[in-house]
């Protein structure tokens, strides 16, 4: 029997965002405990909330939105790879140490799995290096997903990470909570809500194994 992982973070109100991104705000627009004939909530947060896909469109104005990305690299099969608790920048040298080849959807678990689930933000989160991006590229790969709400090095200015992998259509899925699904194969699904022409969105994933 298939086992499922629910690798999505949970969107709570004041829960964990980006520093300077639109904070997470979730209140009862209409509630039957005061009279009313159902319960309607009101949700405000950013595209980029909680586990997320970037689109192009994230850092190209001219770069598809994510209500255009393809159905058949958000799902399908996937490798999970796990980093050692040490490693901050997950370079092209620490990929080549997992045989990467023939994959084409790469989901890297690492330390930042252990606290990608509570506040505060953690500055120091273990990231992809520019160099890694541009080795995954070389492979082929076309989704990255990693266990924090970036890819990139907090306040790199340059955001070679990001714009590696997009300027080559890689899709990056950011925020996975991997901290129960140990390394291997899976089959990953991940969809976005459609929001159209946007730079990303929240989106729902499971792995099954």
């Amino acid at each position: 029997m298939a086992t499922f992982y629910d690798v999505s973070v949970p969107i709570v109100n004041d829960g964990l965002v980006y520093p300077g991104n639109p904070e997470i705000q979730i209140s009862a627009q209409q509630s039957v405990s005061k009279g009313a004939s159902a319960n309607v909530s009101q949700l405000s947060f950013g595209s980029h909330t909680g586990t997320h896909v970037d689109a192009p469109k994230h850092f190209f104005d001219d770069g598809a939105g994510v209500d255009q990305l393809s159905l058949d690299v958000l799902m399908g099969p996937a490798v999970l790879i796990a980093m050692a608790d040490d490693v901050m920048a997950i370079t092209e040298a620490e990929l080549r140490k997992h045989e990467l080849h023939g994959h084409t959807r790469v989901l890297i678990k690492t330390r930042n799995s252990g606290f990608i689930l509570r506040k505060p933000f953690v500055r120091d989160y273990t990231y992809l290096a520019p160099d890694g991006a541009a080795y995954l590229v070389s492979l082929g790969v076309k989704l990255v997903g990693v266990d924090y709400l970036s890819i990139e090095q907090f306040h790199s200015g340059h955001h070679r990470t990001h714009r590696t992998l997009l300027e080559h259509g890689v899709i990056i899925i950011e925020g996975l909570d991997l901290s129960r699904p140990p390394m291997g194969p899976y089959e990953l699904r991940c969809l976005p809500l459609r929001l159209a022409g946007l730079d990303g969105a929240p989106a729902r994933a499971v792995l099954v194994g």
